[in-house]
């Protein structure tokens, strides 16, 4: 009888500290996936196609949160990350494919976003925007090579709040909210290639390749820092890690997706109805925010771009971090200092320059940014088919293998993203 006495002299924990407790790679995760290249994806699809690609953003919802759930699985189950899982159970030659894959989409989706962050500085003192976005590039590097990534995300994902205008904006000015539901539950489908173009930009962005490498990457972060083995291993009961790792990724995918149908619903209200129908500039992008935010339209539109670029280009470069170093068995964690994972910090900080130095180039930001965000589309489907083979492998998951509806709703999300690349493809030849 002296167990309840024991446990009543606990120190209560306050249940905000016990809520944010729960909060972690998939909360990070959907902050980072609302990135520059999301925000101008979701504004050009509003003002080009109105609300008739609302649907888009709501469909993606359910399945953006399965193969999270998967990535985030892999990572808590194994302890180790897609790759490094992927080189255990294929051939080298496709981790080789995977690994040039997503190093290569997320070093152009590390260029747009920063050359998005400078053009967003040009809006509001002036200047040259591929400086800006140099500048932007070396902190981001410095940052990630010496400060643990988990100090100065917190602080962050902050910013990203500032993304909650845009929910001020559909709130307050006009829009027709019929139109607005019945395109979002019976969308009106065209099969010119500008829309199929476009949704695929939208599924790329939204269900992005780098996004999953992240959370597998991060649980596996966590559960070394809590000393704590993989779970197929563990002889505990792992109920509560599963129940985590959803109500983190829920809420996470939930924030990512609430702000994208709120970018694409204000630009369709605001620029397409005043028949601006092309993005050509960050400045025209910023100007769906002029009816609620006034003068400071160019400064809230650009702390928007410079605080999400700002915790995504460390995902983005991490992420390929995480993979080139699993490929190559070499030590990965941004928790190690720099001398003992020298491969590791070579690659995110080879990505980050890489991508600050084609900012460079004559490449249009707001354009790169759409692009990136296509290429995406395209790389998801064979990291999402290699993810969905493995979650599903006794060898590699044991009786931690998917259940039934989480397999059937990420090879769903896999057929999706697949269905969208070719019916975009088909759509070019005929």
């Amino acid at each position: 009888m002296t167990a309840p006495a024991a446990e009543s002299t606990r120190p209560a924990r306050h249940p905000l500290s016990t809520l944010l407790r729960l909060f972690g790679p998939g909360v990070i995760a959907g902050a980072a996936d609302d990135d520059p290249s999301g925000i101008a994806t979701y504004s050009q699809a509003g003002a080009q196609f109105g609300v008739h690609q609302l649907w888009s953003v709501v469909l993606t919802f359910p399945f953006m949160v399965a193969i999270q759930l998967v990535a985030a699985r892999i990572g808590r189950v194994t302890g180790k990350g897609i790759i490094a899982n992927a080189s255990v159970l294929y051939p080298q030659s496709i981790v080789i494919a995977l690994v040039a894959l997503i190093l290569i989409a997320n070093t152009i989706n590390i260029a747009a976003d920063l050359a998005a962050m400078g053009a967003a500085v040009t809006l509001v003192i002036g200047g040259h925007a591929s400086l800006y976005a140099l500048v932007f590039g070396v902190g981001c590097a410095l940052a990630e090579v010496f400060i643990p990534y988990r100090r100065y995300a917190h602080v962050l994902k902050w910013l990203t709040l500032v993304l909650f205008v845009y929910v001020a904006a559909v709130l307050t000015i006009k829009v027709d909210w019929i139109d607005a539901l019945v395109a979002t539950v019976h969308p009106l489908m065209s099969r010119s290639t500008d829309y199929l173009l476009t949704i695929v930009a939208v599924f790329g962005t939204t269900i992005s390749p780098y996004v999953f490498c992240w959370q597998t990457a991060q649980e596996v972060e966590d559960m070394n820092i809590a000393h704590e083995k993989p779970l197929i291993v563990q002889e505990v009961d792992t109920r509560g890690h599963f129940q985590r790792m959803a109500l983190d990724t829920n809420i996470g995918m939930a924030f990512s997706n609430g702000i994208a149908f709120c970018i694409m619903l204000t630009t369709a209200a605001t620029l397409h109805v005043a028949g601006v129908t092309t993005i050509a500039t960050a400045a025209d992008a910023a100007e769906a925010l002029r009816p609620l935010a006034g003068p400071l339209t160019f400064a809230l539109f650009s702390l928007g771009i410079i605080g999400t670029g700002l915790l995504a280009v460390p995902v983005l470069a991490g992420s390929a971090g995480y993979a080139v170093a699993e490929a190559m068995h070499w030590r990965s964690s941004l928790e190690m200092k720099p001398l003992r994972a020298r491969g590791f910090y070579t690659v995110i900080a080879a990505a980050t320059l890489i991508g600050a130095l084609i900012g460079f180039t004559s490449f249009d930001p707001i354009r790169m940014l759409f692009w990136a965000a296509v290429l995406n589309g395209f790389v998801a489907v064979p990291v999402m088919i290699a993810m969905m083979i493995m979650v599903s492998r006794k060898s590699i998951m044991g009786r931690y293998r998917a259940k039934p509806l989480l397999a059937l709703a990420g090879w769903g999300s896999t057929a999706l993203m697949a269905l969208a690349a070719l019916v975009l493809i088909w759509s070019m030849f005929i």
